[in-house]
C-alpha cells in the first residue's frame, strides 16, 4: 500500500470521527459536560491537523502528522469509553463509542503500515 493510499484510507475512516464529533458536539449532554467538550475538541483538532496536507495531496506530511497525533485522538477515544456510561446510556451515545474505537483503531493500524 503506497502512502497515498494510506492517506486516502485514514481520510476515509476519519468520516466516522467526524460524524462522532458532530454528535458529540451538538448534543444537549455536551452543554453540561467539560470532559465531552474536550473529547469533540480533541476529534476536531486531529482532523483539523491533516487539512493541510490533504488539501496540498502531500501523503509524508500527512502521514507524519497523524502519527504525531495519533496519541491525543486515541486518549479522546479512552476518555470517551471511560465516561460514556455516565454521561448517558442512550444507543446512540453506545453506539457513537463503539464508533470511534473502531475508528481509531483503523487509524492506528494505518499509520503501522
Amino acid at each position: 500500500m503506497t502512502d497515498d493510499d494510506r492517506m486516502q484510507q485514514i481520510d476515509t475512516v476519519l468520516s466516522h470521527v467526524w460524524m462522532v464529533r458532530t454528535f458529540l458536539k451538538h448534543s444537549e449532554e455536551a452543554e453540561e459536560d467539560e470532559e465531552l467538550c474536550e473529547i469533540h475538541r480533541a476529534l476536531y483538532d486531529f482532523m483539523l491537523a491533516l487539512g493541510g496536507p490533504l488539501a496540498s495531496n502531500d501523503p509524508a506530511a500527512y502521514l507524519k502528522q497523524a502519527a504525531k497525533k495519533i496519541s491525543k485522538l486515541r486518549a479522546a477515544s479512552d476518555l470517551f469509553a471511560q465516561i460514556q456510561p455516565e454521561i448517558s446510556s442512550h444507543t446512540n451515545f453506545k453506539m457513537a463509542a463503539v464508533s470511534l474505537s473502531t475508528a481509531v483503531r483503523q487509524v492506528d493500524e494505518l499509520l503501522a503500515g
